[in-house]
């Protein structure tokens, strides 16, 4: 399905992790331009809020108000005639990879710490996506990398906010990137990127899954297998519980209406944007009822009415 959209941003190197804040503006991280981004959706204008070494990614308010960071240590990329594109012949790490972790930015000092690196003697290799549940922890993704011959297997991790606890909850994923949580914070989502699958685990409690991973496979409920071509990026849910999930090559956003049966037609539906790497969504403006997506290949963001009424508010 095809909708009408404004450009409220252009001149951005890859941009991802959109924040929408109540003051009217939006932030994003660049991946590839290693900054944090405001852009003022009243003008357009752009402005610099921090310098992010490595590879900032998904970003998100946490419950002290500031803004927690996944930062992927470095990404190789290629510029195909104006088109940014992650990764080449060599894989996606970059020569001056520095690691993965998990940032905080205090949004009045601009002060950046680094929350975790590492889970139980095991390096973050390249964490992708986050969001945070009512008690203040945060859920992540941690996507990895892949080098010419060999990638990382990596998982899902759950942590608190103040860097006192980190734990590997599912493991192992490929290549774990979008992660959301249903209204009332009973499932979380995890979309995985190159095999264009979405899973589900209901939860028991914060932090845990209402049963524990089978020994082989993840344990998860498999929500939505892409046919063809398509692979999958960050996501966000809606006020309905929908699940919608940005996508790459068929650019635009897959909208998983896990509310009806999987035999319906209107289960499995796909918002056609102009740009082959369409990487994050949120939702901001009154009622939550604008959409605003990033445009990562041609550096763009992209707002339009949500077809299907209002995002859910996040937590924080």
């Amino acid at each position: 399905m095809d909708v009408e959209f404004v450009v409220v941003a252009t001149g951005l190197r890859f941009p991802e992790g959109p924040v929408w804040m109540a003051d009217g503006s939006l932030i994003v991280t660049e991946l590839i331009g290693k900054r944090l981004t405001r852009i003022d959706l009243r003008s357009g204008s752009a402005q610099t809020l921090a310098e992010i070494p490595g590879s900032p990614n998904g970003a998100a308010i946490g419950p002290d108000g500031a803004l927690y960071i996944c930062n992927s240590g470095g990404w190789r990329y290629t510029d195909l005639g104006g088109l940014l594109v992650p990764g080449d012949h060599h894989g996606t790490q970059a020569p001056d990879y520095s690691g993965g972790c998990i940032q905080r930015l205090d949004l009045e000092s601009g002060e950046l710490t680094t929350l975790y690196d590492s889970c139980d003697g095991q390096r973050l290799c390249a964490p992708n996506d986050l969001v945070f549940d009512a008690t203040g922890a945060m859920w992540f993704t941690d996507h990895g990398h892949i080098r010419e011959r060999d990638k990382d297997r990596t998982g899902l991790y759950y942590a608190q906010a103040d860097g006192s606890s980190i734990r590997e909850v599912v493991f192992p994923l490929d290549a774990p990137n979008g992660v959301g949580l249903a209204p009332g914070g009973s499932v979380v989502y995890v979309a995985e990127t190159h095999v264009g699958r979405v899973w589900a685990w209901d939860l028991q409690a914060p932090g845990e899954l209402a049963g524990p991973p089978l020994p082989a496979g993840n344990g998860g409920r498999l929500i939505a297998g892409l046919p063809g071509n398509q692979l999958l990026d960050s996501l966000a849910v809606d006020g309905s519980g929908r699940v919608c999930v940005a996508t790459i090559l068929n650019g635009g956003i897959t909208v998983i209406d896990v509310n009806l049966d999987e035999a319906d037609p209107d289960y499995l539906r796909h918002i056609s944007l102009p740009d082959p790497i369409v990487t994050n969504i949120c939702f901001g403006g009154e009622g939550l009822t604008t959409a605003y997506v990033t445009l990562s290949a041609t550096g763009q963001v992209v707002a339009f009415e949500w077809p299907f009424g209002a995002g859910l508010a996040l937590a924080f």
